[in-house]
């Protein structure tokens, strides 16, 4: 079983058109395309399971760089999920929904490692303020 990861697609492209444009190389097992969840548009990429990798190979060679719908699709094999979005790409969501950003590791970078108060204060995926413990607290800006 071979994941064919298919990029740059025009957003107007359907599961039947890109099924279409696999069968011919073979067998195909299901076609996922990514949606936004909160538009419900297509965001550009899909997913196609081949049972072959043999013939899912083919594809990739045959269709990376084709022109369908205005656009040359990029064609390759997918890469395996990351356990967990925290640290991962900028914007890719992940588990925290934090787009990618990991508060801990990149206060530790700065500081030059996880030595200094509190080192890595990471508690169940929650921000701690022990780091702070010691810090005199800000004034507030009025709100008006």
């Amino acid at each position: 079983m071979k994941n064919v990861f298919v990029g740059n697609m025009n957003f107007q492209t359907t599961e039947a058109e890109l099924r279409a444009l696999f069968e011919p190389f073979g067998q195909v097992t299901r076609v996922h395309i990514a949606m936004d969840r909160e538009t419900g548009r297509a965001r550009g990429f899909a997913f196609v399971e081949m049972p072959n990798d043999a013939e899912a190979t083919k594809a990739m060679s045959e269709l990376d760089g084709k022109e369908v719908g205005g656009r040359a699709l990029k064609v390759n094999e997918a890469r395996p999920k990351a356990a967990s979005g925290v640290g991962g790409p900028r914007g890719s969501g992940g588990s925290g929904g934090g787009g990618g950003f990991d508060r801990d590791r990149d206060r530790d970078r700065n500081r030059g490692g996880s030595g200094g108060r509190g080192g890595n204060s990471r508690q169940g995926g929650r921000f701690s303020t022990e780091d702070y413990r010691d810090s005199p607290r800000q004034p507030r800006e009025p709100r008006w």
